[in-house]
């Protein structure tokens, strides 16, 4: 037997807004009215659905349900399109993590762009992390570094973001120390605290807490304090190779480098929308990652 629709669309818009009030106002409802819907979807499903706080957050059954409540918004959605009983666009959630949007990505969006019938909302998350966003019912898809499909998804590799380690001439001759450089004491800058790419080479060399590590967490100032001189860091190679040509950067550490794999993974069910987007992101990668 089919869940209540109202109640669980009050669920989503609570996860999607973070309170009762939020999501009321969304629905253009009163609080109580959201709050009933949510009591009775409780007791329909008996269990919590969904832990109060600021924000509220779906428990394990409430992230199922959020699931459903977004795949039938969807394909109500395309549906209402094709009996063309509304020209509204198709909402499509997508996590991406910040350095795939600042580089091959960014031809999604220009396909997106040209777009009639998509309106895309993108979550940025760390590629290790984005794969939660699906469980959770936050994403329909996401960019993500984990091959494993998640519950109900379709997987496939889509390449790979090479990073180098890379710092301003002056920075890399301030801190050489004989062959190599001194990567204790030389100023490091990290993306935020999920960012292990920095700590990762820097263990490679018996490093475990460098002496100055600057947090910088946009992926274009992160670029640009590396190009200011404010630290070394890994950068992708999209963002890192027109500055190597003109001079502005010099990699460190010989060929050092870390590739990481990223993996598209999306709902397993019909969507049009969805497929059109798969195939965008296919072409993009395919473009601008390595293989």
């Amino acid at each position: 037997m089919p869940y209540n629709t109202a109640a669980v669309e009050a669920l989503v818009a609570i996860v999607d807004h973070g309170t009762f009030d939020a999501a009321a106002r969304a629905l253009h409802v009163t609080p109580s009215a959201v709050s009933q819907r949510v009591r009775a979807l409780e007791r329909e499903v008996g269990q919590v659905v969904v832990r109060r706080g600021a924000p509220c957050v779906p428990t394990e059954a409430g992230a199922a349900l959020v699931r459903l409540g977004r795949q039938t918004r969807l394909l109500d959605d395309e549906a209402r399109a094709a009996l063309q009983e509304h020209v509204g666009r198709v909402e499509v959630t997508v996590a991406v993590n910040a350095d795939s949007l600042a580089t091959w990505f960014r031809d999604v969006l220009a396909e997106v762009a040209g777009s009639t019938d998509l309106t895309l909302h993108l979550v940025v998350e760390d590629q290790a992390y984005s794969a939660e966003l699906l469980r959770s019912g936050e994403a329909l898809a996401a960019v993500t570094s984990d091959p494993r499909p998640v519950q109900g998804c379709r997987s496939e590799h889509l390449g790979f973001l090479r990073y180098r380690p890379a710092a301003t001439p002056a920075l890399a001759e301030r801190w050489r120390s004989g062959r190599g450089s001194d990567w204790q004491r030389m100023p490091v800058v990290v993306f935020n605290a999920k960012d292990d790419l920095q700590h990762d080479l820097l263990r490679d060399r018996g490093v475990t807490a460098p002496d100055v590590v600057h947090l910088v967490p946009t992926s274009a100032d992160f670029h640009e304090a590396v190009r200011l001189g404010l630290g070394w860091g890994m950068l992708p190679e999209p963002q890192l190779l027109p500055d190597l040509d003109a001079g502005r950067l010099v990699t460190l550490g010989g060929r050092a480098h870390q590739d990481v794999h990223l993996h598209w993974q999306r709902w397993r069910i019909d969507s049009a929308a969805l497929r059109s987007l798969t195939d965008g992101v296919r072409r993009a990668a395919s473009a601008g990652l390595r293989r």
